[in-house]
């Protein structure tokens, strides 16, 4: 999966060395991009192995969603809160998901102007094929410990809990 870059030096450490001899250590600036270039390596490996499902990993997360709510359904707005995104990101992640018959759009019985997004048979199909390719590649973390990822988890739950994503239980 990708094209390992095999660099005989970090170069996150060294942009750091270098801003260092600027401006100061910045421990903020290396973690910043650690953190920004992680995301890029899980994202390429993650659309990787959703690539024959004809799936990016922002719609994978969509249809396990509607997979876990009780009726296979939910308004687009509920996604976007849950997903944390944009409503036009959840627009057109639907649009693709119904164009691609993973999902349909339904009224609201609920409310009369919205829309429910509802997951096919097709859509919980390709979600478990899917999801057994990613558990099997441990989604791009292999390399921690069970025990290194719940640390990993616990740190950005904090940084999550800052920017107010969630209240922090008492």
């Amino acid at each position: 999966m990708g094209n390992p870059l095999n660099l005989p030096f970090d170069p996150i450490e060294r942009a750091h060395d270098n801003w260092a001899a600027r401006w100061g250590k910045s421990p903020a600036m290396a973690a910043v991009t650690s953190i920004m270039r992680a995301q890029q390596l899980l994202l390429g490996q993650l659309d990787a192995v959703l690539k024959p499902y004809e799936l990016t990993f922002a719609r994978y997360e969509a249809l396990v969603l509607l997979t876990f709510s009780s009726t296979g359904a939910l308004p687009l707005g509920k996604i976007g809160e849950r997903l944390m995104v944009h409503p036009t990101s959840v627009t057109n992640t639907i649009d693709r998901l119904e164009r691609q018959g993973f999902v349909r759009r339904r009224p609201n019985p609920r409310d009369g102007r919205g829309t429910l997004a509802e997951i096919t048979d097709a859509g919980r199909e390709v979600v478990e094929r899917a999801t057994r390719d990613l558990l099997d590649m441990e989604f791009g973390l292999g390399c921690y410990s069970d025990e290194e990822l719940w640390e990993i988890y616990t740190v950005f739950r904090k940084l999550r809990v800052n920017y107010g994503d969630f209240r922090a239980e008492s």
